[in-house]
This record gives C-alpha cells, structure tokens and sequence, in this order.
C-alpha cells in the first residue's frame, strides 16, 4: 500500500480546511465556491427512471443495455455531430475520475511511457499517469511541447478546467493531425462542452476535426453537470472501436460496472434536452452575478468562456487571494492546485445555490 500511496500527491482539498474554517466563522455561514458539485435538484424525469428500475436483482453488463447504447450513439450524433457511430463506438463508465485515473493502467502504460496534460489541469491527470508508473508531462503546446515518440497517451480538456478555456476547431484539428501522424493515442475530455458561454465547444468526433472517422481519438463525457448527476456516478467513452474494445475486455474482468439503475437513468437524461437547458440559465445567471462582482472589486478574469468556473486573479500569489476572500466568508480553490502556472490564480465555481451566490457578491460589495 504504501509503495503506491508514496507514488502519488498530497490530497489537495486537504490543505484547504484551515481557510474552510475561516470562512465557515462569517456570520452569514460560508459561500464554498471551491468545489464544482451540483447543488441544484436531480430533474424529475430522471428520478423517475431510476426509481423505475430499482428492482434490479441481476448483475448489470460492463458494455450496458441496448437501450443506453442506442442512448449513448445518437446523443453523440446529435449533440456532437458525430457520423456513423455504432454501440462499439460506446462505453458507459462510473464516473468519469475514475476512467481517468485508471486509463493509464488499463491501457497498458507503465515506466517509460509519457502520458500528457495541459499545464493547467484536473489533477487527476497526473494522478492516472503514477499510478501506472508511466511519466507525467504537462505542455502548453502538444506539438511544440512534448517528443511523440515517447508520448503514449494524449489528454485533451476543452472546456479546460480549471480555467475555462476552449480550444478552437483548427487547434483540434493540428493536434489530432499530429497525433495521428506519430500514433500518440488522444483522450479528450469534454465533459463540460454543453456549458460553453462565450464560445462554443467543438468535439474531436466532430467531422471537421476528425475527418469521419474514429481512428486513435476517444471523447469523455460526464453527466454530472449537465444533468445534476454527480451522485449518480454517469460518464461514457465515445470514439475509437479498437480502443473501446479493449477497454471492454479489461473492465469486465474488472467489474466496473455501471448500476443498472443508473443506466437507466441516463437513457432518460440523454434523452431530455429541456432540463439542461433549464439548468444553463440557472448557471448563466450565478456566472453573470459573480463575474460582474469580482471584476467590481477589482479581480481580473482570464479565460472563463466555457465551464462552470472563473479563472480569477488579483496578480498576487494564490494562497493570499484565497485567505482574502475566506476573509468574506468566500472559499475559493487555489490555482496552485491545477499546476505551478496557476500560482496567481484561483478558481471560482458557480455551482452554489442563487442564495449562496447573492451572499457572495453582496460580501463583494455588489
């Protein structure tokens, strides 16, 4: 146990509980901005699915029913605009972390192999690569940055968190071209591409980027935002037959399966567009209370056009920032905790009720 524990960082949610408790101490009790969880009801619909197919005695399947296949392959159709995807261009997964953590590992990588993320990252990225004992790289520039012939696995976030950013189509398009020519396999995630305010978010399963087909790409994508499920444990794969496959095997000599309850649940989610359209202009409301209050008190906003997030700085180091707003009664994450190149940052979710919020930006003077 300890030889891999040894292998890994400190948690880094930990380091945040002596601020947690300063902001706990407002009088008007703490606005945690710091963690993106939903905190806005699970849609009726779904619950409904769920509560539906809880007399689930049997053991669920890895690969998942037909009908969240079917599920899984037109929303990338439709939402995507992805062509000609089949059920082996799907894989339901429990939770999206999960499939990042473990992905270095149950693709075979381990010393030697370089697995590559943004500078500015989910953790968890380099989490999966020492778990495998494979090398962690992070790049700004994939193609500038980093030797293919080393690189194994390529990990693509656009919405970025932590900061926002969307990579324009012709930026996907040079990477999966490069990617391709020096066969690095890419994982893009893109579980918050239906969040997109000030651009819009393109898939690498878009043909434009992809060229019609699946060859060494795969998609991630997650229900916990869009639909208020990250209780539920709801994300899938969308991409590459060959890899899929692969995948498949692996997982079910695993057991990593997905409840049936809860595929069931995501059928009905993916099928509903009108709750996720609901849920955006709750977000889109708290993002413009916060943002115009931040920028009021003098933060500067970078980024920030897509996600649940503002990528927020007053140019001094993160720590400090963060100590100033836990002052008001606001906890924010640290940009340190998405990599070095955040040291002067930190993170502001717009995940906390619109009551949360109103306190928020009247603490900022707003």
């Amino acid at each position: 146990m300890s030889a891999v524990t040894d292998r890994l960082p400190t948690f880094p949610w930990d380091k945040l509980e002596p601020y947690k408790a300063t902001a706990a101490a407002h009088p008007d009790g703490i606005v945690d901005l710091s963690v993106g969880t939903p905190v806005d009801p699970v849609p009726e619909l779904i619950q409904r699915a769920l509560v539906a197919a809880a007399d689930s005695p049997g053991y669920p399947t890895v690969w998942g029913t037909v009908a969240l296949r079917d599920a899984l392959t037109g929303w990338v159709e439709r939402r995507l605009g992805a062509r000609g995807v089949a059920h082996t261009n799907v894989l339901p997964v429990v939770g999206s972390k999960e499939l990042v953590a473990w992905l270095p590992t149950q693709l075979g990588l381990g010393p030697g192999d370089q697995v590559a993320y943004p500078r500015l990252a989910y953790p968890t990225y380099e989490v999966g690569a020492r778990l495998a004992r494979a090398e962690p790289v992070a790049y700004d520039d994939p193609l500038a940055d980093l030797d293919p012939a080393r690189v194994k696995l390529l990990w693509l976030n656009s919405p970025s968190n932590p900061t926002g950013r969307v990579l324009a189509k012709d930026e996907l398009i040079r990477i999966v071209a490069w990617a391709r020519e020096h066969g690095v396999l890419v994982f893009s995630d893109e579980c918050y591409l239906e969040l997109g305010w000030e651009a819009e978010p393109v898939s690498v399963l878009h043909p434009d980027v992809c060229g019609g087909t699946f060859e060494g790409i795969v998609a991630v994508h997650s229900l916990s935002k869009r639909s208020n499920l990250a209780g539920y444990r709801a994300a899938f794969l969308a991409g590459d037959a060959g890899v899929l496959g692969d995948l498949l095997e692996i997982r079910k000599h695993g057991g990593m399966m997905t409840p049936a309850p809860v595929q069931a649940a995501t059928v009905a989610a993916l099928g509903d567009d009108t709750h996720v359209a609901e849920q955006r202009e709750r977000y889109a409301a708290r993002r413009a209370a916060l943002r115009g209050a931040l920028e009021a008190h003098g933060f500067r906003i970078e980024h920030s056009e897509a996600s649940l997030y503002l990528w927020v700085t007053r140019d001094e180091p993160c720590w400090e920032t963060v100590g100033y707003l836990a002052g008001l009664g606001i906890l924010a994450a640290p940009g340190d905790f998405y990599g070095p190149a955040g040291d002067r940052f930190v993170r502001v979710a717009f995940t906390a009720t619109d009551e949360r919020v109103a306190a928020a930006v009247k603490r900022l003077g707003g």
